[in-house]
């Protein structure tokens, strides 16, 4: 198969590239800014699509501009130029499509939410779905992987023994580790999924559950709260990230007969920190 990759340099793009080519598959990778769409896509049975500008910022009227253009805009100027060879078009989104849920469960059937979080989803959701393919839109959690992401952030105060359950940890966080992460988009590649797929692992947990997990995996304490009030003093409307959350099931993938390899938190956060 002849696969294109947006982003295909970050985080997820580069493992799942890596994953590709193991197999045997013909993987190019697409800068949505600097190279022309039409070479890179001439051929491709099937279109993954990685890029956007970073959530992780403080959301000026600016960096909210940004945010929103790079996955709207973005995506549909690479659906518009997808030649007939595309069949599979698999692209990310995000669990904050549903907003703030506290502790109830959302699958894929839910609706979305309202926040700005939400919006953009939708937003990147909809300009996907105009593809003529079939249409996988993923909705990731926080990704476990030491290298980078939201993982990597969390471990200096934790491993100074100074982290700890984040706006009274009661707010649900819908984790996935990396390598299940690239095993959904595979899947997406090669079954006939289509549709919003949630990337999570089936066992959610709390943040203060998640912290502390993280601590034990650290040898370290887990005990000091951090209140969401300092949070939202230091990033603004982006710390909504972290204190609120979402308690998102991998219906479908479970449905499908999915095979997590990390879904126990403990074994996970420990492989993904050696």
């Amino acid at each position: 198969m002849k696969v294109t990759i947006t982003g295909g340099t970050g985080l997820i793009g580069s493992k799942l590239a890596t994953r590709l080519g193991e197999r045997g598959d013909e993987v190019t990778t697409l800068s949505l800014r600097k190279d022309e769409l039409a070479p890179k896509l001439e051929g491709a049975d099937a279109v993954v699509h990685l890029a956007g500008e970073n959530l992780a910022q403080r959301w000026t009227d600016t960096a909210k501009r940004e945010i929103l253009e790079s996955r709207e805009q973005g995506t549909r100027r690479l659906v518009e130029a997808l030649p007939d060879s595309v069949q599979t078009l698999v692209s990310a989104s995000a669990v904050g499509y549903y907003g703030p849920r506290g502790a109830e469960e959302v699958t894929e059937d839910d609706p979305p939410g309202d926040d700005f979080p939400a919006r953009v989803c939708v937003a990147w959701e909809r300009e996907a779905n105009k593809a003529d393919a079939r249409v996988v839109t993923i909705r990731t959690g926080v990704v476990l992987d030491a290298s980078g992401g939201a993982l990597a952030k969390m471990l200096l105060p934790f491993k100074l023994g100074i982290g700890g359950p984040v706006a009274g940890g009661k707010q649900y966080l819908p984790w996935i580790h990396v390598d299940d992460l690239v095993g959904i988009y595979v899947a997406a590649l090669d079954q006939d999924w289509s549709g919003p797929v949630n990337a999570t692992a089936p066992n959610p947990v709390t943040n203060e559950e998640f912290s502390k997990a993280l601590g034990r995996a650290l040898h370290r304490p887990a005990v000091l709260p951090v209140p969401g009030i300092a949070l939202r003093a230091l990033y603004g409307e982006m710390a909504v990230i972290v204190t609120t959350g979402q308690r998102a099931i991998p219906r479908v993938a479970l449905a499908r007969g999915h095979r997590f390899e990390h879904p126990d938190l403990d074994e996970a956060l420990n492989n993904a920190l050696t």
